[in-house]
């Protein structure tokens, strides 16, 4: 349950972070009304609130490994969103970080 728990987290924050930086980008660079940067950081700001809802102990274990949870997330919104389609070498390269956040989090410690 708790490895379910912290799946559900981390997918909501990294939502919650490319989207509301996705929402920022657009009206920056490509000239969507303010309201959507207004969207944009408020999304950013609940982004750093759901975060801290991890019950592991340790604020920089936890970040350390959501930026794992992160980089697979924006692979596949660049996906589906953006429509570019991931290569062998993203996908390599996220397997690694799945790994890493694996093994930051459920690594027995004493």
């Amino acid at each position: 349950m708790i490895v379910l728990y912290a799946f559900v987290l981390f997918t909501l924050a990294g939502l919650l972070e490319i989207g509301g930086g996705y929402l920022v980008w657009l009206w920056l660079r490509e000239g969507k009304p303010y309201y959507w940067g207004i969207l944009g950081g408020i999304a950013l700001a609940l982004y750093g609130v759901i975060a801290t809802f991890q019950t592991f102990p340790s604020f920089g274990r936890v970040y350390a490994a959501y930026g794992g949870v992160f980089i697979i997330l924006s692979v596949l919104w660049g996906w589906g969103i953006d429509k570019k389609t991931p290569d062998v070498y993203d996908w390599v390269g996220a397997g690694i970080c799945l790994i890493g956040v694996s093994v930051m989090l459920f690594s027995p410690r004493h």
